[in-house]
């Protein structure tokens, strides 16, 4: 075995002795130099590869606990989006704002999101108690309501972050734990919010006066049909058959159903600008259709004097107003696109749409007779209103 230790200009003859004696020692031993040699190389690199992985590892760790709430939640609409409706994801973006923007409508700034406190913690800090002490906070206090729907988004939002790589083991558990908000937050009530049939003639005489025709025919068709605010915004003109007089809706729950389109609604829908592909369009908004129709109902009720009534509560009165009627429970269930809440309404119920129109002219026949709305009719089955 013929091995070279070096350059003759860089050993000494003693170093070079010493050095010779080293190596005749491993071959004495029974070991090749060589590979003794080898295996010190690998266990030098391995090594440092060791050392470089733990600096890497300590410096994703040191990522991951710098990771703020606020820098997260922006990933997790991204990646949650694509199976969100529009409203859905605005509250998830409102939720957290920070405010101070000036009102896209009226004067004065936006109110920064009840969770916007939390979005500077770090996820590794986001404990129960730091949770406990923001449901404690005065301004989270005072929007009871908001907090709630706050909390469960956030709840919502730790489930998905257990489910990450990047975020997963971050947030300690716990940290939205039921108990955590059942001492703080009040117990949600059930709205009852509801138009009654003596404030049916008010209510219609002030919406009907609104100046933007599709604040005033959205609104009446919310009552009409019991559709939900987004189910109804978001029609399109291409869903709406005056032929076969019906609407096709995109449903949250089923996808989309089928409802009879109403004398008296299918005139309001005619008489609409038909601006672009929606039915009730805005020449502002930049989806080009009604966003927040809050505000002009707001302005009616309060013109006409009756208390506050949610969008959703418009909804609420169709289902309450057809009882008037002595509608079958499952097809006013069917209209408003509930859940068939028996065996029999899941299994064996499938009402064709003649039959809910029977019955849907009948209920909106009753509203605006007791809203003091005359018809005369004009043609088959359209009815138009006496001006």
């Amino acid at each position: 075995m013929r091995i070279t230790i070096g350059d003759v200009s860089a050993w000494s003859i003693p170093a070079a002795q010493k050095e010779a004696r080293r190596l005749q020692i491993l071959i004495d031993q029974g070991n090749d130099p060589r590979q003794v040699k080898e295996e010190q190389a690998a266990a030098k690199e391995a090594a440092i590869l060791d050392n470089e992985m733990k600096a890497a590892n300590q410096a994703l760790q040191t990522t991951r606990e710098s990771v703020t709430l606020g820098m997260a939640w922006p990933i997790y609409l991204e990646a949650k989006a694509p199976k969100w409706s529009a409203r859905h994801l605005l509250d998830h973006q409102r939720v957290i704002a920070a405010g101070g923007i000036s009102k896209a409508k009226g004067e004065g700034v936006t109110v920064a999101g009840v969770l916007s406190p939390l979005s500077s913690v770090s996820l590794c800090d986001l404990t129960s108690d730091r949770v406990t002490e923001w449901l404690n906070s005065p301004d989270t206090i005072r929007r009871p309501t908001q907090a709630r729907r706050a909390f469960t988004l956030l709840r919502a939002f730790i489930g998905w972050c257990s489910t990450k790589k990047d975020f997963k083991g971050i947030i300690p558990s716990g940290a939205c734990a039921s108990h955590v908000a059942k001492d703080v937050l009040p117990k949600p009530a059930a709205k009852d919010d509801c138009l009654q049939r003596e404030q049916l003639p008010l209510w219609f005489e002030h919406v009907r006066k609104l100046t933007n025709p599709v604040h005033a025919a959205y609104l009446q068709g919310l009552l009409l049909t019991g559709a939900r605010r987004e189910e109804l915004a978001a029609l399109k003109w291409g869903d709406v058959d005056f032929q076969w007089n019906s609407l096709s809706i995109q449903d949250k729950v089923e996808g989309s159903r089928i409802i009879p389109l109403t004398p008296y609604l299918a005139q309001l829908l005619a008489a609409l600008p038909r601006r672009n592909q929606w039915v009730f369009s805005s020449h502002t908004a930049k989806s080009g259709r009604l966003q927040e129709p809050r505000y002009p109902h707001n302005k009616a009720l309060t013109a006409a004097g009756l208390p506050a009534l949610s969008l959703h509560g418009l909804r609420r009165s169709f289902g309450t107003l057809a009882e008037w009627c002595e509608v079958p429970t499952g097809v006013v269930a069917q209209i408003m696109g509930h859940k068939p809440s028996a065996l029999a309404e899941k299994h064996y119920r499938r009402r064709p749409l003649d039959l809910l129109r029977m019955w849907h002219v009948k209920i909106e026949a009753w509203i605006l007779e007791q809203a003091g709305i005359e018809f005369v009719p004009v043609a088959p089955g359209l009815r138009v209103v006496k001006q």
